[in-house]
């Protein structure tokens, strides 16, 4: 199996926990601290589907070698994929968003549970509020992406059996 098509699988799955987790386990549960880990699932759908893509073009040689860090693939997709592919920005600047949001929480000193919402605050008190609302949003978008990327990946598939 080729690395593209193993960041593929795992971006799939990934997608499919995160979907889960909301859908399923977050309405028994109701505990808010869980839309933490479904937006930490799909970033790393967000992620590895980037990841397919850089590394799928990687191996026909169209872009030039990239780190093994998310800046650098981020990077690298936002300058050479995007216009390629003709990709909306809104999934760059969704996977920013959601990255940023992440990051905030390892910082951040404080966070809790308010009225179906997680609330992050930053040392100086910065707040970030995560709803359901939005992560069905985030969900929804990254369904499009995940199988925007799966079908630009699966052009030459038949060449990799």
């Amino acid at each position: 199996m080729e690395k593209f098509q193993a960041a593929r699988n795992k971006a799939s799955k990934r997608l499919k926990i995160a979907d889960h987790m909301m859908v399923m386990t977050y309405p028994l549960v109701k505990d808010s601290k869980l839309l933490l880990a479904v937006l930490e699932n799909l970033f790393l759908a967000l992620t590895n589907s980037v990841a397919s893509v850089l590394y799928y073009e990687r191996l026909f040689k169209r872009i030039p070698p990239f780190h093994d860090t998310f800046e650098s693939k981020f990077n690298r997709f936002r300058s050479k994929i995007v216009p390629k592919y003709n990709i909306d920005m809104k999934y760059v600047k969704m996977i920013k968003e959601i990255k940023d949001i992440i990051v905030m929480h390892k910082k951040s000193p404080v966070e809790f549970t308010r009225k179906d919402k997680f609330v992050i605050a930053s040392k100086n008190y910065k707040i970030k509020t995560i709803s359901v609302e939005q992560i069905k949003e985030y969900i929804k978008d990254t369904k499009s992406f995940v199988a925007q990327m799966e079908e630009i990946v699966s052009k030459n598939e038949q060449i990799f059996k």
